[in-house]
């Protein structure tokens, strides 16, 4: 069986792009260009930022995909918000409780999500 390895998100401007997403992911990229940039995060996963124009077959307009970063507690939800919104990021959904969790979440400069959320406890 095959098991996907890599995300790639279409973005105006990758080198721009990997500097929000390295300060996010606490990570610099494996790869960087005015065309691609790629990260790998500890646990293998690959995040691919590719400047829309260039995407072969054409695709759509930049935006629109989501990350989730899964947390412990509700009050590390809360915290990252906090950081966040201190980072002056642009704040989709301050903490908020809905079926699956404790959520929240941003969106990068070309309006992808970054969602943190930790499950109710049991």
């Amino acid at each position: 069986m095959t098991h996907p390895s890599t995300t790639i998100l279409y973005v105006a401007d990758p080198l721009a792009s990997a500097r929000w997403w390295g300060e996010r992911l606490a990570l610099q990229p494996v790869e960087a260009s005015p065309g691609f940039a790629m990260f790998v995060l500890p646990g293998g996963l690959q995040i691919g930022l590719w400047k829309a124009p260039d995407v072969q077959p054409a695709a759509g307009a930049p935006g629109g995909s989501e990350l989730t970063i899964t947390l412990g507690t509700h009050a590390e939800v809360d915290a990252l918000h906090a950081r966040w919104a201190a980072q002056g990021l642009r704040v989709l959904q301050p903490p908020t409780d809905m079926d699956f969790g404790h959520t929240c979440t941003v969106a990068d400069p070309d309006g992808h999500r970054l969602r943190a959320f930790a499950p109710h406890a049991a």
